[in-house]
């Protein structure tokens, strides 16, 4: 593994900013009624991943601590996927759309997976 000065270096925030862009995006989209229901909702999980990645890695000296805040990540992760669905139900995302972007947070879910399988690396 190459050596990881920060965070931000990392693959998987990387790809959970991404991601989260990709949320905001999509939900700039729906409906006005929506803005402090399910909006809300989707944006809240989805930002909060890269959150828990990044307070994970500052959390690294302690292994439990460290696996501890990459499964509240992956909770988020599929929380995000869980509003995606709700969003694709009620019309405001089609079926390609949705599948595609649950398929890129089960990318992101494995790679967390990986992480808290391999703590003992990440940690100190």
């Amino acid at each position: 593994m190459a050596y990881v000065e920060s965070f931000r270096d990392l693959e998987v925030y990387k790809l959970s900013r991404e991601l989260s862009s990709s949320v905001y995006e999509i939900t700039k989209r729906f409906p006005n009624e929506e803005k402090f229901s399910l909006t809300d909702q989707i944006r809240r999980s989805s930002r909060s991943v890269g959150a828990q990645i990044a307070e994970a890695w500052a959390k690294r000296r302690y292994q439990k601590h460290f696996i501890s805040k990459l499964t509240d990540a992956d909770g988020e992760q599929q929380e995000t996927q869980h509003w995606i669905e709700v969003a694709q139900d009620c019309g405001y995302l089609d079926t390609t759309e949705s599948n595609d972007l649950i398929n890129e947070y089960k990318i992101l879910g494995k790679m967390i997976g990986t992480m808290i399988n391999k703590a003992s690396k990440f940690c100190r």
